[in-house]
């Protein structure tokens, strides 16, 4: 019914239809993600060579969603991602106050460096934050296998299709020779 009625909002323009339904599960993975995540996987990668490996522990609302293939999959997409980028923190919310401070510094610092007049330095840090975001935050990066999208969007796709808000409640990385800071 929802493709009958996408259809006809789109005039029969099968394209259209499609987008349309793209943004209405898009909107329904919004509303879905207040709902409580009890269930899930705990994924593990250990990347060729065993010097690195990484655990993640990725939520959704039933045991029975956590069993598909769907959910697999994308468990282990994000431990594969994990491994490649390094994030410190998994949401933009989650990044201490010292480490935003730091950067924050830091990006001051370069862009009077650069000698960029004093009164546009904090809209050039301001947007170099977002970069900061992308390098640290796991849902803000670019998804490492189709970099049209971040991760927390793909996350929001696989809500839409699955039916059940999906959550990354933590990880850890570990590599050969390094401690934990």
């Amino acid at each position: 019914m929802e493709c009958k009625s996408a259809l006809v909002e789109a005039n029969g323009d099968t394209q259209q239809a499609e987008l349309i339904l793209r943004k209405r599960g898009l909107a329904t993975a919004q509303k879905k993600s207040l709902r409580a995540t009890t269930e899930g996987l705990i994924g593990t990668y250990v990347h060729t060579g065993g010097k690195l490996g990484v655990m993640v522990e990725v939520n959704c609302e039933s045991d029975f969603v956590a069993r598909t293939d769907d959910f697999k999959d994308l468990v282990h997409d994000i431990s594969m991602q994990i491994a490649a980028t390094d994030p410190r923190f998994i949401r933009k919310e989650e990044v201490t106050e010292q480490a935003l401070a730091q950067e924050k510094e830091i990006q001051r610092a370069r862009a009077l460096g650069e000698g960029k007049p004093e009164k546009v330095v904090d809209k050039i840090v301001e947007g170099r934050l977002g970069k900061f975001y992308e390098e640290v935050c796991l849902l803000e990066q670019p998804f490492v296998k189709d970099n049209s999208m971040t991760v927390g969007q793909l996350i929001a796709g696989k809500i839409a299709k699955l039916g059940e808000n999906i959550t990354v409640s933590r990880f850890v990385r570990f590599k050969v020779g390094e401690t934990g800071s």
